[in-house]
């Protein structure tokens, strides 16, 4: 195995599944900006899931709803008039007075 490879600077962190509202204590290196107290009184850094076993329907054998709305609607309000982002056909339609413009002229 190659030395130097894995992080020495792991913590006890909370992972909480966000849609399930379950929480648990593990170990990870992942950076987080968030910090909550846990059972044990204690604060700890946490680390915020969208799924895991407990929400998850292949183990729940039920399905649960995901809250993923709004997410192309955040993209788009973020990164939608950037230089990369596809014009609407309205944006790409010239302005009425354009072409009456060009025909007088």
């Amino acid at each position: 195995m190659q030395k130097e490879l894995h992080p020495n600077s792991y913590r006890t962190v909370i992972f909480r599944d966000i849609n399930a509202n379950v929480s648990w204590l593990g170990r990870s290196c992942a950076k987080t900006r968030d910090t909550d107290t846990y059972e044990d009184g204690k604060e700890y850094p946490l680390i915020k899931l969208e799924i895991s076993s407990e929400s998850h329907p292949f183990f729940t054998g039920k399905m649960q709803f995901v809250d993923t709305a709004g997410r192309i609607d955040k993209f788009n309000k973020k990164f939608g008039k950037s230089r990369f982002a596809k014009k609407t056909a309205e944006e790409t339609a010239p302005a009425e007075g354009a072409t009456a413009e060009k025909e007088e002229a």
